[in-house]
């Protein structure tokens, strides 16, 4: 399984409804990709309070590279995306992706 992590640094002027509705919209692509699974989004609740302006992000959960490849290509994941850097700070700058392999237990 790979693990799709994205964290962003909105901008202070996108507020809470603007950030529902891109999250609405993500979710929105479920069930449109074989191969993706769970996603959650949402604001960091951390007690370390490390998160360097990172306070939210989304994980998906892809069942191989294949179907990351799959979601990275599909239109509305593009339209997403594109909404995701317009609402970032410094754009692409404001947002971080990492992909993890994980080991089925």
């Amino acid at each position: 399984m790979i693990r799709h992590i994205v964290l962003i640094r909105f901008r202070p002027d996108v507020d809470a409804d603007t950030i529902a509705a891109l999250w609405q919209e993500l979710h929105a692509i479920e069930g449109k990709v074989p191969g993706l699974g769970a996603i959650h989004a949402g604001r960091s609740e951390s007690p370390e309070q490390i998160e360097r302006g990172y306070m939210h992000g989304f994980t998906a959960d892809f069942a191989d590279w294949a179907a990351l490849a799959a979601y990275q290509a599909h239109p509305d994941h593009q339209r997403l995306g594109a909404k995701l850097v317009a609402h970032a700070i410094g754009g692409l700058d404001g947002i971080l992706v990492f992909d993890l392999p994980v080991e089925d237990a």
